[in-house]
């Protein structure tokens, strides 16, 4: 049977961030494998010094909940529902390639409801 390319691309194409997280861990699952990039052998301080872009990942909701899920509403310009499933699929990266000024602001806003946020 041949896989039909066209075909997955597309579903993957409407499929939300939760959906895909889920289809990457169950394909590590199923052929232990990971899905991590490679990472290039380079000294700590060279690569601090290098990094323009930063993903903000919401580590922990915390106890507001509700309120961290409307600062998610706010910062992706998701729908509730889709804004609630990231919050509860914490740990989960918010935002991907942010600058350092907008990464810090984010993990601001965040941290300012309660939530618990990593840069990376």
């Amino acid at each position: 049977m041949a896989l039909d390319t066209d075909k997955i691309i597309e579903e993957l194409k409407g499929a939300t961030i939760l959906e895909l997280n889920d289809l990457v861990k169950a394909i590590e699952d199923e052929f232990d494998v990971t899905a991590a990039a490679p990472v290039a052998a380079a000294g700590a301080g060279d690569a601090a010094a290098a990094k323009s872009e930063f993903d903000v990942e919401l580590t922990d909701a915390g106890q507001e909940k509700v309120k961290v899920i409307k600062e998610i509403r706010d910062i992706t310009g998701k729908g509730l529902l889709d804004a609630k499933k990231l919050v509860d699929g914490a740990p989960v990266i918010v935002k991907e390639g942010a600058s350092e000024d907008d990464a810090n602001k984010i993990k601001e806003q965040l941290e300012g409801v309660g939530a618990t946020v990593t840069l990376k």
